[in-house]
């Protein structure tokens, strides 16, 4: 719809300025604002514009009176009476505008021969300059520690948006910042010269399960004992000096668990660049030279510091980020600092981009707004470049409490990815017994992995990201609501016409609706390009959930009610187009969240 929106305001525009030409000269060059916006019920058409009601008061007239010489001045517009129905002054000067059928047959006609089913790539600017690169950075774990439940909420919403960008035809780079530098491996190293020597000297010495237990003791110790802190830190300045044994027992470290971690990646389908805290060690030292440079640092206490403005802490003072400690060493604000020019600088420097995203929880806002203030303040954010962190609430038990074992641990990825999968194939093998379906064990256990893993990434994502959500295998598997198995089964159900004989490419030479659940459904596809453009510039997954979830709704209804196989033609030709229009969609929408699809469940 959004291409008949924008004509639409431009039709609008332009009739306010012939209905008010003294008003539309006075707007400063920008014209009057039609206030165009779809409508809030379907009885009230297709959009719905307000313009008159804020113009009342500057032209001295009754809205009704405004909103009549508008719709005057749109009916002598011969491309807007191409587009819409007559339109209807409501309420206190309200203009209803219904787009035209065969427009939305046309639509509809055009989306069926369209790959992209409307939604158009990203443009050049006006002086033929490619898009540059976008920058997500997600899920980000931590060396020689297992991934979690908290890493899933960044990784799905992360991998979603990154998808999405990149249908719109946005070069998307996508980095995993994983933690694989600092005081943690001084500690590790050096708990693990003492205990279990061989990890450090052999690829998978130890299991990466024993290697977390092993970095608890480390912290344990660091904490508790002066001594071991100080071997710590001598081990972190020989690490970052490259001494070979510290460099061959970080390797070492940091192969084993990227291993690890990329099993899960293969089996939630997200594509990863790593780029790790490592990589801009070498960038730190001038990350603080160009701050001193440019007079922003403050030496305070030894340590060397940007003091943030309207940032103040309990005291009323303003609060500083610290880049160097008094010791010399630097920090994860340091490092971010680095990555950010890095992001934002030229090609040949850096990665070109004008869009930096970082999707990690809420708890680190504040560091997120503390180190963007800086790095605005410092001059490295390129006109019309946009730095964004997409903050996440925390995955809650059904108690409200966040998600634990019963033995009170964070809860591993794996272990709930792979709990998943087993109640899906509970539930497929309950059901084929009550159905008296006799399938094979490829077939449950590929319907039992799709619907599991599917279950686990849409009750996420569906979700407004902002806010807590509770985690419950019951609620997210079931086969009726906001679920992925609501949304599997709706394309199950149209891949069932297929099998029953409905030719679902065929199409009519002219597509023609007269029943009402035929023509919501109509309206409810074509909101797809709106939905995905949403997406892009609010970065909300839950968006596009909501869409589906709504469209597959639409759907069922119209196949409830309005018969398909059954129809004469060439109503069953229409309504055929109809449903695979409706299959296209789910798909498209599914694979930017990450979901496959099934033919059968």
């Amino acid at each position: 719809m959004l291409s008949l929106a924008h004509a639409l305001e431009s039709q609008l525009r332009a009739a306010i300025d012939r209905a008010f030409p003294e008003a539309a000269a006075s707007a400063n060059g920008t014209g009057l604002d039609p206030q165009l916006a779809p409508a809030s019920k379907p009885e009230f058409g297709d959009f719905q514009a307000n313009a008159a009601l804020p113009l009342a008061k500057p032209l001295k007239q009754p809205p009704r009176q405004i909103a009549a010489a508008i719709v005057d001045q749109l009916m002598v517009d011969t491309a807007f009476t191409a587009l819409c129905l007559e339109p209807e002054i409501a309420g206190p000067g309200f203009i209803n505008l219904t787009l035209r059928p065969e427009c939305l047959a046309a639509e509809v006609q055009a989306r069926l021969a369209d790959a992209r089913l409307g939604v158009p790539l990203v443009e050049a600017d006006g002086s033929g300059q490619q898009p540059t690169p976008v920058v997500v950075d997600f899920s980000s774990p931590n060396i020689a520690k297992e991934m979690h439940v908290g890493h899933l909420r960044s990784t799905i919403i992360g991998d979603s948006l990154a998808r999405v960008l990149e249908f719109r035809g946005h070069p998307v780079l996508r980095l995993n910042h994983v933690g694989d530098w600092g005081t943690q491996f001084g500690m590790l190293i050096t708990h693990l010269k003492q205990v279990a020597p061989e990890a450090l000297e052999t690829a998978d010495a130890v299991d990466l399960g024993d290697l977390v237990a092993f970095y608890r003791q480390a912290k344990q110790r660091f904490d508790d004992d002066e001594a071991f802190q100080t071997t710590s830190r001598e081990e972190v300045v020989k690490l970052q000096g490259g001494d070979p044994l510290s460099l061959k027992a970080w390797g070492l470290l940091c192969e084993q668990s990227r291993r690890e971690f990329q099993k899960i990646y293969d089996r939630l389908d997200v594509r990863l660049s790593e780029r790790g805290e490592s990589f801009y060690n070498p960038y730190l030292e001038s990350v603080v030279e160009d701050l001193n440079v440019s007079g922003l640092l403050v030496t305070d206490d030894g340590a060397q510091c940007i003091f943030l403005e309207g940032v103040s802490g309990k005291d009323g003072k303003a609060l500083p980020v610290i880049v160097q400690k008094s010791d010399g060493g630097f920090n994860y604000a340091t490092t971010d600092l680095a990555a950010i020019r890095y992001r934002f600088a030229a090609a040949s420097e850096g990665d070109g981009a004008r869009r930096v995203i970082y999707v990690t929880d809420a708890g680190q806002a504040n560091h997120f707004a503390g180190v963007f203030q800086v790095a605005n303040r410092a001059g490295w954010i390129p006109d019309g470049g946009r730095l964004q962190h997409v903050p996440f609430g925390l995955v809650q038990g059904e108690d409200g409490k966040k998600l634990k074992t019963r033995a009170g641990d964070t809860v591993r990825l794996r272990d709930l990815l792979d709990e998943a999968v087993e109640r899906a194939e509970a539930d497929l093998r309950r059901r084929l017994q009550e159905e008296g379906r006799d399938e094979d064990e490829s077939f449950i256990q590929h319907v039992a992995t799709t619907v599991g893993l599917a279950a686990v990434k849409y009750a996420d994502l569906s979700q407004n990201r902002m806010t807590n959500y509770q985690f419950s295998f019951d609620r997210m598997l079931a086969l009726q609501g906001n679920t992925a198995p609501y949304l599997l089964y709706a394309l199950v159900r149209i891949a069932g016409i297929a099998r029953k004989g409905g030719d679902l490419d065929a199409t009519a030479a002219e597509l023609q609706f007269s029943e009402p659940q035929e023509w919501a459904l109509v309206r409810e596809l074509l909101k797809l390009d709106e939905v995905i453009a949403e997406v892009e510039e609010e970065l909300l997954p839950n968006r596009l959930c909501t869409y589906l979830f709504e469209l597959s709704q639409v759907f069922n209804r119209f196949y409830d009610q309005v018969p398909v196989l059954k129809a004469e033609q060439p109503a069953r030709s229409c309504r055929l187009a109809l449903c695979r229009l409706t299959a296209d969609t789910l798909k498209l929408g599914l694979s930017l969240l990450g979901i496959p699809t099934l033919e059968r469940m």
